[in-house]
């Protein structure tokens, strides 16, 4: 009899939650892919979209890379005692990547931040890590600023045309 396939493996990469307060807090260098370790209550919540990860940042401790403040809420039809919401989820990568991390991380003062959370072709959860640079105050409002004046000039450019 031959095997079949579960009907969400063929499935489109699907994304649960975006961080979009990261790309305007940070200067985002360079991402990189994770799994994440979750327990099947917590997947099923992650499905449902109860997830936030407005507060959370990476880092490698002991070797192991881990995610923190990521908030993931209680499934409702299963009863979990003593279950931290904001517990520390341990990250899957590749040893190399997760050495060359923690070095960058250590010389550079950069952080790990999670830019968005989503289950891949295979119904894998992963999680996007941006290698990040705080941005100044000063950064922010001139971006905000160029912003505004690309947008007056799409709107004049616009306003000629018809």
């Amino acid at each position: 009899m031959p095997l079949r396939k579960r009907s969400d493996e063929f499935m489109a990469e699907r994304t649960i939650v975006v961080n979009r307060k990261a790309r305007h807090d940070y200067d985002i260098l360079e991402t990189y892919e994770a799994g994440i370790v979750l327990t099947g209550p917590e997947v099923k919540s992650l499905r449902q979209g109860k997830v936030s990860i407005a507060e959370a940042y990476a880092r490698v401790n002991k070797g192991e890379l881990w995610i923190y403040n990521m908030h993931i809420s209680p499934y409702d039809s299963v009863l979990q005692r003593n279950y931290d919401p904001r517990q520390p989820r341990k990250l899957l990568m590749n040893r190399r990547e997760i050495d060359r991390l923690m070095g960058i991380t250590q010389q550079r003062s950069l952080t790990l931040i999670p830019l968005r959370v989503y289950f891949n072709e295979r119904g894998y959860a992963k999680v996007e890590l941006g290698l990040a640079k705080g941005k100044r105050k000063v950064d922010r409002r001139h971006e905000i600023m160029e912003r505004e004046m690309r947008r007056e000039v799409e709107r004049a450019t616009r306003g000629r045309r018809s």
